[in-house]
């Protein structure tokens, strides 16, 4: 019998308020994931730390900058890590549908879960 692994997916945007939660929320109920959410900001309801980068076998930051930030801090961490940017501006407040959507659809995509 085969057990599928589950992806450890953390979600990144700057203050862990609106976008990360909200994508950690959609995908938390997920069968094949272990989902977490994290901020780069220092006043981040919860700032992105070692532990997160090394527990995470997927890493999806909302924005490039996100990106920059984290590679920059945990550059060697990072070697082997999926990174993707959803490209998804900080415009959307907290379970804002067409945020859910986006991020249903992105990440479903990416995952192959769609």
């Amino acid at each position: 019998m085969s057990h599928k692994q589950t992806k450890n997916v953390l979600f990144i945007c700057s203050r862990n308020q609106w976008r990360s939660p909200t994508a950690e929320q959609v995908w938390r109920r997920h069968a094949e994931l272990s989902v977490r959410s994290a901020g780069t900001s220092p006043n981040a309801r919860h700032k992105v730390s070692v532990a997160d980068i090394r527990w995470s076998d997927v890493i999806f930051v909302m924005e490039e900058k996100h990106k920059s930030r984290i590679v920059a801090e945990f550059t060697r961490l990072l070697e082997n890590k999926a990174i993707y940017v959803l490209d998804i501006p900080d415009e959307y407040k907290y379970m804002d549908p067409a945020l859910i959507e986006q991020i249903k659809q992105s990440v479903g995509e990416i995952l192959g879960l769609a």
